[in-house]
């Protein structure tokens, strides 16, 4: 009997699928999106999933499928997409816990805004993920390869992402595929480094 092989597909713009989409943004930004939003992030993530026009959006979103299951995604946009985007979409998912998103915006803001230094040209990965309950070998290298497609496709000219400083596993996976740290954030000698802004050239 064949083995199922992995299927890449755009996400479809439902309440289940963006559901999906907070389980593995959540998981990919080691529980922030639950500090965000609060504990009902699951739901308001998934509200702002169905809109169009912003980073979160479905539009922006690729799952990987084995067995019918979705098991793996990457939420990616350039440059120019992240320009438009706007923050309401997200906002107004948060209804009552708004407040809440608008404190944690004040807080945390440098933080949020690192991806605001995304340079001209660049397609940046903003979330991958890899459900680890149903791991199949390789469906983060399928996922990191369709990232770049996309990227190549889009007309872009380099791959920029953020990963924690304390993510070592995550780090040595990008360098092996050629990826390499553009700088570390933030930089004072004061503070302690949390990001590591991750870049790769496409020739």
């Amino acid at each position: 009997m064949n083995k199922p092989s992995i299927i890449l597909r755009p996400a479809v713009a439902t309440f289940d699928e963006g559901l999906m989409c907070a389980h593995f943004a959540n998981e990919a930004s080691e529980g922030f999106m639950q500090v965000l939003y609060g504990r009902c992030y699951p739901e308001i993530m998934a509200k702002a999933f169905l809109q169009p026009g912003h980073d979160m959006s479905y539009q922006n979103v690729t799952f990987a499928v084995y067995d019918d299951d979705i098991v793996g995604m990457i939420l990616a946009y350039t440059e120019a997409q992240h320009r438009a985007s706007s923050i309401e979409p997200q906002r107004q998912a948060a209804g009552p816990w708004r407040l809440r998103m608008r404190m944690i915006e004040l807080f945390m803001g440098p933080l949020m805004r690192l991806n605001d230094s995304i340079e001209s040209g660049d397609y940046y990965l903003h979330f991958i993920a890899v459900d680890q309950a149903k791991r199949v070998g390789g469906i983060g290298t399928v996922l990191l390869e369709e990232f770049e497609r996309q990227a190549r496709a889009s007309g872009s000219s380099r791959l920029s992402l953020d990963v924690s400083t304390k993510n070592e596993v995550a780090q040595r996976f990008y360098k092996n595929r050629g990826w390499a740290v553009d700088f570390a954030w933030p930089n004072r000698w004061f503070m302690p480094s949390v990001s590591l802004r991750m870049t790769k050239r496409l020739e």
